[in-house]
């Protein structure tokens, strides 16, 4: 049996992704969540920084307990988004999970080394996209004891 939210509170999940077809399969994977949370959307990376930095019209954004990053997005890389977080002592423990196409080793390489807490491929296929969101949450939501914020 997997234990209950031990934030106690609804689970904040900041999605940064371009693609609305992954937001929405995203949306419909977590809809069935065992856990209560809250998913907030962002389109690219300079729209992910303004709402972690609670600026540019994101003043009222909850800090997020997850984020789950694409790394190909307009205007500002899902790489140097990842670079940004981790570099910055208010952001860094926030854990990252990069959820994109790429199956580049040397994009899996640099999402480690600027400390990604986990890279995974995005599934083509509508039902394995669904699982892996379903057990990515289910790990991150139910079992890892996430950060509460300083």
């Amino acid at each position: 049996m997997m234990q209950a939210n031990p934030l106690m509170r609804p689970i904040e999940l900041l999605l940064v992704e371009d693609s609305e077809p992954d937001v929405r399969l995203t949306v419909e994977a977590l809809h069935e969540a065992k856990v209560k949370n809250r998913l907030s959307v962002v389109e690219d990376g300079v729209e992910a920084m303004d709402f972690l930095h609670r600026r540019g019209g994101y003043e009222e954004a909850p800090r997020p307990d997850l984020i789950f990053l694409d790394l190909n997005l307009p205007r500002k890389d899902g790489r140097q988004v990842l670079s940004e977080i981790k570099s910055d002592p208010s952001l860094r423990r926030i854990p990252v999970v990069i959820l994109t196409t790429s199956k580049d080793e040397e994009d899996v390489l640099q999402s480690y080394d600027q400390h990604a807490n986990c890279y995974i491929t995005k599934p083509v296929d509508f039902n394995r996209f669904l699982e892996v969101v379903k057990s990515i949450e289910d790990f991150w939501l139910t079992v890892v004891r996430l950060p509460e914020e300083k």
